[in-house]
């Protein structure tokens, strides 16, 4: 397990008076935060900067402090100039959004009490409204922010799942559905191997099986990352990215990606070659990779959910790993409500709908809809 080391001595982040800063990447609070806090790897700067170059933002995030009470959240500022590309001049307005996975807050012990955690939203609405934003859309963490209906203008979304790495390994297998334990071992008596390797030396056969997987279940622009995206992630994270591939014949078949931090590891992206999906050797990797994960002394591995949340045949695959689910809820803070309005009747007029049509869906900032 990558540890999250206990500061020996956090007076430099304290005082009697409620101080909020915007850090930037350089900031050492940054970094000086994250030794303190729990966290995972969405809040490491390096992970941070990856997102922010990847959709052009900017990478910040905002310490709030008040005697022994740590509020603690990254995210990206986008320009909302783009969105109206017609109307002069610029708009000069801001969204936030966090980077992709589950960054949610961060809160020391102390900090985690709803009186608190109210006044910390309202100061980060406060510092958010000075750099002209108006709205902010937080992904909370299934794990680390597990309270949730104490987070203000909060929204759930759905559930995620992950393998409780306490059990005993036994009390894992009984947890796993028995279609899946069925799988698992026919893929090993068909001679498949699983294990952790390099990824510098497999990311060739990762790519190729990531986007063989995207285009066959027909995914979304924004779900296909880019070779070079995968290289400069290896780079961000280190040591604490571990590729997991599943081999037949000396062929690899399934890989997938794992980040670890303070006894967290998540499932990050992967899939499966076409011509081996029957044979469904990706339950061979997350059964490999669980006692992988518990062996180095994690808590958890967290599976995620289904594509958006929803309870599809995605999140009925995960399920069938462990019964131990979380609630994935999102903050959606309307900053600046007078300019959120205005931008959301000027999509509403070009997706040619009415302003309340849009304004009440499900989507978030309603402006962003396509």
């Amino acid at each position: 397990m990558k540890s999250c080391h206990k500061a020996q001595s956090i007076n430099t982040l304290f005082s009697n008076k409620p101080i909020c800063q915007v850090l930037d990447l350089a900031n050492p609070l940054w970094q000086q935060a994250l030794t303190i806090l729990r966290h995972d790897i969405y809040h490491l700067p390096a992970y941070v900067a990856l997102e922010a170059q990847r959709i052009k933002a900017i990478p910040e995030a905002i310490l709030i402090t008040e005697r022994d009470k740590i509020f603690f959240v990254p995210y990206l500022l986008r320009s909302c100039d783009d969105l109206f590309p017609i109307l002069q001049p610029q708009i000069n307005l801001f969204d936030v959004i966090s980077p992709y996975g589950y960054p949610g807050i961060l809160l020391n012990e102390a900090a985690n009490n709803p009186e608190f955690l109210r006044f910390a939203i309202n100061e980060l609405t406060r510092q958010l409204s000075k750099k002209n934003v108006c709205s902010a859309f937080i992904r909370l963490h299934p794990l680390l922010n597990q309270n949730v209906s104490e987070y203000p203008c909060n929204k759930i979304n759905g559930e995620t799942v992950s393998v409780n790495l306490k059990l005993s390994l036994a009390e894992i297998w009984s947890q796993t559905r028995p279609e899946h334990r069925n799988k698992i071992n026919k893929c090993k008596r068909a001679g498949m191997t699983a294990k952790i390797v390099p990824f510098v030396a497999y990311i060739d056969d990762f790519v190729d099986i990531y986007e063989q997987t995207m285009d066959r279940v027909g995914a979304s622009p924004s779900y296909y990352f880019g070779r070079d995206y995968f290289v400069e992630l290896s780079q961000a994270l280190k040591n604490q990215l571990h590729l997991c591939i599943v081999e037949l014949d000396n062929e690899v078949i399934c890989s997938g990606l794992f980040t670890e931090a303070c006894g967290i590891v998540q499932y990050h992206l992967g899939g499966t070659k076409s011509a081996f999906l029957k044979q469904a050797p990706s339950k061979l990797m997350f059964d490999y990779v669980r006692t992988w994960a518990k062996e180095c002394n994690n808590e958890f591995l967290h599976l995620g959910g289904g594509v958006g949340s929803v309870k599809d045949s995605l999140f009925h695959f995960k399920a069938g790993f462990s019964k131990q689910t979380h609630t994935f809820s999102t903050i959606r803070l309307v900053v600046n409500q007078k300019k959120y309005h205005n931008l959301v009747q000027k999509r509403a007029a070009e997706l040619n709908i009415s302003f309340e049509e849009l304004l009440n869906s499900e989507f978030f900032p309603a402006y962003r809809c396509s």
